[in-house]
């Protein structure tokens, strides 16, 4: 499939899934969590979906919801996304943001040092 096609469908998806989480999922957990990327297959059937939390200690209560969630925000995607098959969606934690910070860190304790 045409990589602009895909990264047009992966941005579509990050703001329909951004916008039903916000608005539409009855889940408190979940309203509060930000859609940093997806990343959808080729033959558009598998699409990981990239998320962070709000608060930190509940990663792993956020990715449960968001996975009991999949079937009505996928169904939600069908109505607001124009094409031919939706795929299966994966929600996964998003570690750069984390990883950034720990490296923006690194580099904080070595300039402080000198």
């Amino acid at each position: 499939m045409n990589s602009i096609k895909l990264e047009r469908i992966n941005s579509a998806i990050v703001r329909e899934v951004s916008y039903v989480l916000a608005n539409e999922v009855k889940n408190q957990d979940i309203r509060f969590v930000t859609v940093t990327a997806a990343k959808t297959s080729s033959d558009l059937s598998y699409c990981k979906i990239y998320v962070t939390v709000l608060n930190d200690t509940k990663k792993k209560e956020t990715i449960e919801a968001l996975k009991s969630a999949k079937g009505f925000i996928r169904k939600a995607l069908m109505e607001r996304i124009d094409i031919r098959q939706i795929p299966e969606l994966d929600f996964v934690y998003d570690e750069s943001i984390e990883y950034g910070k720990k490296i923006e860190q690194k580099i904080k304790e070595i300039h402080d040092k000198e």
